[in-house]
């Protein structure tokens, strides 16, 4: 088999031309939302035009941007882009609200001899690119100028090879350091079906259903790539539109069934927060397939929260599939096991903090961490291993993740030597020829199934003992009402006596922040911090909605906040 995403776009295509492939609801002008559909075989031929296009302008090989909202005609670039044997970059338009920096610094790194974009950003783009020093070193065009420009495809076209890179996912941290993912036809299209296997989804049972930008790893995959390998329908619609009204999601996911979908632990609790009773009333939440909580760690109290509110509405609790993946695996690594509600174990705190998941009776009086599980891979392997000898460690014992697979990708672009110590790991005692990814996710076996426990470069380590930013978050957020959920950083300081902990944590929207306010949160969050997690808070900062820095998969930037408290970012803030 050709393993490649233009062979598996022409084999469904010439399968079923006339069934619906992609459909975009669109909410920009009309609040139930516009609906606009390709069949496979409409798809199929603007992909080939555009793509003859692209190789006409001689870009096998070279980088290729796309540069535009959520909408078909990025589905259409994107797919083009690799089925001309180019490199596809997936970003976002400039008008995304802070990060112009992050754009300017992944175009700068990837370079692509053109920007796709559709007209209506083609002025915006080309100003983006003069205001920060790239005009004229980039070709901004559109797919209809591209098609106008070239000769009719001819039948003799060469395609792509499996162990060609497809497209660079850009992971969504460091602005300074922009690492961008090569992945391969093979890669993607193995990671497609390693998915598509692992939530048991099937054609002519199941679709996709998203609002993930295209961009991101999740939403890429999820509802461009396993639905052209899987041959099923994808529904999508645009970010902005879920932010605005959540229950534009859920009323597609009722009006598709067999959805298959996914959202961080954010959008679950802003579903539950922003969708009214009436707004319920209306759902029907029995028909969806697969919900895919995808965070890192995976919330349980956001697990519980919206099960209870949507459970009146048909939300079955083995619909909740809590999942662990990451961009330098594609995006897919392991998941809940299928038909089984989500399994939340309750762990020592302590110990967890000295490296140990050690489980506790409901009659402890311990302080207690709850994990929830992610389940075992499906095609790839997983150890757990002490990230400073390279061991493998025994099931309990906390380590850094490790995988082996052949959906992990090639490494990083133009960074060889990041890549050898991060894509070419080398398990003790194990084949030296059989490499592993070192994630830098920690993790620990337990009862057969992995749980996540935090990332290596965010352990907060005060004293001897670990101690988790989100773990401290999740307390720092039922601290006090005023705290906005989900706009709140933790993090360490080195000072003279040692690594101390900072909290930076966002208040809520409509509140006024006072001097008193901020007294009376700061010894709330210092009160709550203590008893749970038996440390104290160094400095905390009651901060303005909006100015906790996020990464462009929406999740809290720890370092980039840290970067900001450091740089006196909220120095009038502090109370």
């Amino acid at each position: 088999m050709t393993d490649t995403i233009s062979h598996h776009l022409a084999r469904v295509a010439a399968l079923t031309p006339d069934e619906t492939a992609f459909t975009f609801v669109d909410h920009s002008a009309d609040i139930e939302g516009v609906t606009s559909s390709l069949t496979w075989k409409e798809l199929d031929e603007r992909v080939r035009r555009t793509a003859w296009a692209l190789r006409c302008a001689d870009v096998a090989g070279e980088r290729v941007a796309v540069v535009a909202p959520q909408s078909l005609e990025y589905v259409v670039g994107f797919l083009a882009i690799t089925c001309a044997g180019a490199i596809a970059v997936p970003l976002f338009p400039p008008s995304l609200p802070g990060h112009e920096e992050k754009l300017a610094a992944v175009l700068r790194d990837a370079s692509p001899k053109f920007l796709l974009t559709v007209e209506e950003q083609r002025a915006s783009l080309t100003d983006f690119c003069a205001a920060h020093g790239m005009s004229g070193k980039f070709r901004v065009v559109t797919e209809q100028e591209l098609v106008q420009t070239s000769v009719e495809p001819r039948e003799d076209f060469d395609e792509p090879l499996p162990n060609d890179v497809a497209y660079l996912q850009y992971t969504s941290g460091s602005t300074r350091f922009p690492a961008g993912v090569a992945i391969t036809h093979a890669n993607v299209c193995h990671n497609a079906r390693q998915g598509l296997e692992a939530y048991d989804i099937r054609r002519g049972r199941n679709c996709a259903v998203g609002w993930l930008p295209l961009y991101h790893d999740m939403g890429l995959v999820m509802a461009v790539v396993l639905p052209v390998i899987g041959h099923l329908p994808s529904v999508l619609m645009d970010p902005l539109a879920f932010i605005q009204q959540p229950v534009r999601w859920l009323r597609l996911l009722t009006r598709y069934d067999g959805a298959l979908s996914a959202a961080p632990n954010f959008a679950y609790d802003y579903c539950v927060r922003r969708v009214d009773a009436e707004e319920r009333a209306g759902l029907w939440l029995g028909s969806v397939a697969v919900l895919i909580n995808g965070s890192e760690p995976v919330g349980p109290r956001t697990l519980e929260r919206f099960q209870t509110a949507f459970a009146p509405v048909g939300m079955r609790r083995t619909t909740m599939r809590p999942s662990y993946g990451l961009a330098e695996a594609t995006v897919f690594v392991c998941t809940s096991p299928a038909g089984e509600e989500p399994t939340v174990a309750s762990f020592d705190r302590q110990a967890v903090g000295q490296g140990t998941a050690r489980t506790l009776e409901s009659s402890d009086d311990r302080a207690v961490v709850e994990l929830v599980g992610c389940g075992r891979p499906t095609g790839q392997e997983i150890a757990v291993v002490d990230p400073a000898t390279g061991r493998r460690r025994e099931d309990g014992t906390i380590g850094e993740i490790w995988l082996r697979g052949p959906n992990v990708g090639r490494g990083y672009w133009n960074q060889q030597e990041r890549s050898e110590t991060t894509f070419h790991a080398v398990l003790d005692g194990d084949d030296p020829t059989a490499p592993w990814l070192r994630t830098g996710d920690l993790g620990v076996w337990h009862d057969k199934q992995l749980y996540v426990t935090g990332r290596l470069k965010d352990l907060v380590i005060i004293d001897g003992t670990n101690h988790y930013p989100h773990d401290i978050e999740e307390t720092v957020q039922a601290a006090h009402p005023a705290i906005r959920p989900h706009h709140i950083a933790a993090f360490s300081l080195s000072t003279t006596d040692g690594e101390r902990l900072a909290v930076v944590a966002e208040h809520r929207r409509g509140a006024t922040r006072t001097e008193v306010l901020a007294q009376e949160v700061t010894g709330a969050v210092r009160s709550a911090v203590a008893a749970g997690h038996g440390i104290a808070v160094h400095d905390f900062v009651l901060a303005p909605p909006g100015s906790v820095p996020r990464t462009t998969s929406g999740k809290v930037a720890r370092s980039a906040c840290r970067d900001q408290y450091l740089a006196g970012a909220w120095s009038a803030d502090t109370p």
